[in-house]
């Protein structure tokens, strides 16, 4: 049962979720480019680097399945604020990181916090999103996780390059900011009241309203291949730096992920100006392109052209995964949300881990470049189904576009 707001309720909540959304995905990307010095000083392997992004997305996948429903039960606040609170235990891990197990361990419990703030977080911030501009809410919560990703991973390089304090000393800042994420989340309002069944909410099941399978084919395929490249990127952004092209600063491995991540809320924001389904058309052809730009760049080892390549790639993954979302929400009520929006990224985690864990098995039969070859097909794929479906929606269902 959800509960009526007044504007300054919903602008509070709303704003704390929105921050605590980008915080937490801060904090789980900031090992990411630190990866290619644990490699060294924890004597890892590639196939060990692409776990951590395996360990990662399974915590996603089994924390969406589990506990996703758990806050239109107990509240979204509480949940949010238990959300907040293992984030910063994978923080604690970190600091006393020694091996690949602690590492692999770190990773998973982000991923357990990231899961849960897809699922409670975001269904927080949509509960509290002001009705206009109609746009608003699907691009924040498609746009907040990535630039926290981006400015996590860059803070966390910055921090390393120049020496400013000691690998644990980051993690150590985002334990500070998760506890003032957590204040502001205590101050705002609870949207839904609190409910019995929160056992029988944790049966795995996915939860997809039936007035929306027709809509599936083309999001599930944006969905997949978009997040795809960004499990790639998150595995292998250091080493593609040091080994294609040439670059062992941190910064730079910095960089190559959050040229990736950032742009993302661009494609978000234009996401408003398209019908939904024109922004996935859009989107996903653009990005298709951006990636044989970027799988060139690193054939041929020119970094600007791949930064730019990989830039222009954010904004048609937020313009296509934008679009999408809003194609599905836009027909969602609200006591639906939480289940969808769980439904939808554990459809993208996936899409982003079972790729890196075949990748995990094979690395040592591949080079880094046939591997990024690799992901390009698979975005090719993607691009060619989603475009039949959206056609086939045009034709069957009289979709604008």
């Amino acid at each position: 049962m959800t509960k009526k707001l007044n504007l300054n309720e919903r602008w509070t909540g709303f704003i704390a979720g929105t921050v605590s959304l980008v915080v937490v995905y801060a904090a789980s990307s900031a090992p990411i480019p630190l990866l290619n010095t644990y490699l060294r000083t924890l004597d890892l392997t590639s196939g060990d680097l692409s776990m951590t992004a395996v360990a990662y997305f399974v915590g996603c996948v089994i924390s969406l399945l589990t506990f996703a429903r758990v806050s239109n039960h107990l509240g979204r606040r509480p949940v949010s604020l238990a959300t907040l609170a293992l984030s910063a235990i994978a923080c604690i891990i970190f600091i006393y990181v020694q091996n690949a197990p602690m590492l692999l361990t770190g990773r998973f419990v982000q991923g357990i916090a990231s899961g849960l703030a897809s699922s409670t977080i975001t269904a927080y911030t949509v509960d509290n999103a002001p009705a206009s501009p109609k746009w608003l809410s699907a691009a924040v919560i498609s746009g907040a996780p990535v630039i926290g990703l981006s400015a996590g991973a860059f803070g966390a390089g910055v921090i390393k390059e120049y020496n400013l304090g000691s690998m644990s000393f980051t993690y150590e800042i985002f334990i500070v900011v998760l506890a003032f994420c957590a204040m502001l989340v205590a101050a705002g309002p609870e949207t839904v009241t609190r409910t019995r069944g929160v056992i029988t909410s944790m049966v795995p099941r996915i939860s997809i309203p039936r007035n929306i399978y027709y809509l599936l084919p083309a999001a599930i395929s944006i969905f997949v291949g978009t997040w795809a490249i960004g499990g790639f990127y998150q595995a292998f952004s250091s080493t593609m730096a040091a080994d294609l092209l040439n670059s062992n600063s941190i910064i730079v491995a910095a960089a190559v992920f959050a040229c990736l991540m950032t742009p993302y809320a661009i494609g978000g924001w234009l996401s408003g100006r398209f019908e939904p389904d024109e922004a996935q058309r859009i989107g996903i052809v653009a990005f298709f392109l951006c990636i044989m730009a970027v799988i060139y760049s690193l054939k041929i080892s020119i970094m600007i052209p791949f930064l730019i390549a990989t830039v222009l790639a954010g904004i048609s993954q937020g313009l296509g995964f934008t679009g999408s979302m809003r194609s599905l929400l836009d027909k969602t009520s609200q006591e639906d949300r939480a289940g969808l929006l769980s439904s939808i990224y554990l459809i993208s985690y996936s899409g982003a881990a079972i790729p890196n864990l075949i990748v995990a098995r094979l690395a040592n039969g591949f080079t880094l470049f046939e591997i990024a070859v690799g992901y390009g097909l698979l975005v090719a794929l993607a691009c060619i189904i989603s475009l039949f479906a959206l056609s086939r929606n045009k034709r069957q269902h009289g979709l604008k576009g």
